[in-house]
């Protein structure tokens, strides 16, 4: 017998002597019957009547102090599994350690454990609660809450944060991942940092099981695969002129909030959110908590467009049905079926803004995207936006207004295409 555990079963020996000089004294007769009191069992077991009820006590000597640890109810814990839990007692004294204060630490450490066991939906809760100021867009406040309630909750809402892994991730991903890929991928996004935050909070640890980079990557398709461009009907440009004459004969807010959101190039929220304080002459200012990019975006005003707002007021530019009401963003859709123009939509008139400019104008691509308030990771177009070139941009918004006001048919257009294409 090696020296070590010679050594440990002599203490455990005399620490079964001094609690008792016989071991296994009761029986279970004799735990069924026995009265009021405390009856040995031999090495430090006891058990203990009080009235009606019947516990198991281990009774020890630890630092010069008797010491008393219960061990549970006698109706649930059996005369042979008392025995267990006493000897696990015993030698736990044969080492040294204090059976109440392990018992202590071992509580002590599961609180800390369950005080960690956090699900991920308190976790998403607390992150947007800390984050939601930060938000300027109320639709994108309520797409998160959104998304991570249809999407994750139902997979691994109650799950503990710890507990996430990629297997659930997953889940959640691949059945929308081929069909709503851009839904997907702010999931995956937005559960990331979840995650992220959950582990600087101590909440968990390891790697984050939603990461692209050099993880999901290698699971999922990569998105520029998957992802199929939705463009939004959009009227020809040739059709501009004749549509904007027959508007013109249309009143009402519907009308003039859409003739002055095709001379803009701008998009509905933007028009529709318009307030006189944002009109400065003939420069109408966004500030960038309304803008997708989230710029501040300056928008030069052509003739018409400071027409159809002239001498306006109120809280917003295009008045709604109820008093300090912005227009329903509805509105000018209607406008369009009411012409019978539904096959197209309000924000495919900046798809046919981009056309003409790009095919019938000398204007830099650059510019129009700067017109467009289109975020670009092109230098030169980055460049624009920096510098808002907003004289360059008004020459553009003048000839736009020109060709739109020009009353030209679909005719005309061709023969002068041809004769250009002709010289």
């Amino acid at each position: 017998m090696p020296c070590g555990q010679a050594f440990l079963e002599l203490r455990l020996s005399a620490v079964v002597r001094l609690c008792s000089p016989q071991l296994h004294t009761l029986t279970a007769l004799k735990v069924k019957s026995a009265g009021p009191g405390l009856h040995a069992d031999g090495g430090g077991l006891y058990l203990q009547v009080q009235g009606e009820a019947r516990s198991w006590i281990f009774r020890y000597t630890f630092g010069g102090k008797r010491r008393y640890r219960g061990l549970g109810s006698a109706n649930a814990l059996g005369l042979a599994e008392a025995r267990d839990a006493a000897a696990e007692c015993r030698k736990l004294l044969a080492q040294g350690i204090d059976p109440i204060e392990l018992k202590r630490e071992e509580k002590i450490k599961a609180a800390i454990e369950a005080a960690k066991a956090i699900t991920f939906e308190e976790c998403a809760e607390q992150y947007i609660t800390t984050h939601e100021p930060t938000w300027r867009n109320p639709k994108h406040k309520a797409q998160w809450r959104n998304t991570l309630r249809d999407y994750v909750s139902p997979v691994f809402g109650k799950v503990p944060v710890q507990m996430v892994d990629t297997a659930m991730v997953l889940k959640v991903l691949q059945p929308i991942w081929l069909t709503k890929n851009e839904t997907a991928s702010r999931v995956r996004g937005r559960i990331e940092d979840i995650l992220d935050w959950a582990k600087a909070r101590t909440y968990r640890t390891g790697d984050n099981p939603a990461r692209w980079r050099g993880h999901l990557q290698h699971t999922l398709p990569k998105r520029r695969k998957v992802r199929k461009v939705v463009h939004h009907p959009a009227m020809d440009y040739v059709d501009i002129p004749a549509f904007m004459a027959e508007l013109r004969q249309h009143s009402g807010e519907g009308s003039r909030a859409l003739e002055f959101l095709i001379l803009t190039a701008a998009r509905t929220g933007e028009v529709i959110g318009a307030t006189p304080p944002e009109i400065d002459g003939s420069v109408w200012t966004i500030d960038g908590a309304r803008m997708k990019g989230g710029r501040a975006h300056r928008v030069p005003l052509c003739k018409r467009a400071i027409q159809i707002i002239a001498d306006r007021d109120g809280a917003y530019l295009f008045r709604g049905g109820r008093a300090g009401k912005p227009l329903s963003n509805a509105a000018m859709s209607a406008v369009l079926a009411r012409l019978g123009c539904s096959s197209v939509t309000v924000h495919g008139f900046r798809a046919t803004f981009k056309t003409w400019a790009e095919e019938r104008t000398n204007f830099p691509r650059a510019l129009i995207e700067a017109a467009l308030a289109h975020s670009s990771g092109d230098k030169t177009e980055e460049a624009y936006r920096r510098g808002d070139a907003l004289d360059k941009r008004r020459k553009l918004m003048n000839a736009w207004e020109q060709f739109c006001t020009s009353g030209a048919t679909r005719e005309d257009l061709k023969v002068a295409a041809i004769a250009a294409a002709a010289e």
